[in-house]
C-alpha cells in the first residue's frame, strides 16, 4: 500500500461525505504527530501496531567493491520499527 492507497482507505473508512482532501489531511496529521513525538520523546509506541524508536548505527569498517579497498563508514542516527503483536498476528 502506498500513500495514495492509504488516503483512499482512510476516506472509505471515514465514509459519508468525507473528501479525499480531508482524508489526506488526516493521514498527514498522523504522520506529523508521529514525527513530533519521535523528536520529542525519542519513541512513539502505537499499541497493536508497534513502536518507532531512535537508534544509532555505530561506525564500522566496510568494503568499497569498485576500487577493492576498505573504507570507513560513519555512525548514523536512524529510526527502528518493531512490529506489535496485532501486526505480527496478521502476517
Amino acid at each position: 500500500m502506498n500513500q495514495a492507497e492509504l488516503v483512499d482507505a482512510v476516506q472509505k473508512h471515514l465514509g459519508g461525505s468525507t473528501t479525499k482532501a480531508a482524508a489526506e489531511r488526516a493521514t498527514d496529521a498522523v504522520w506529523a504527530a508521529v514525527k513530533r513525538g519521535r523528536r520529542r520523546d525519542k519513541e512513539v509506541a502505537l499499541v497493536g501496531f508497534g513502536p518507532f524508536a531512535a537508534a544509532v548505527r555505530p561506525a564500522r569498517r566496510g568494503f568499497n567493491p569498485h576500487p577493492k579497498q576498505p573504507m570507513a563508514i560513519r555512525a548514523i542516527k536512524t529510526v527502528r520499527f518493531k512490529a506489535g503483536a496485532e501486526l505480527r498476528a496478521m502476517a
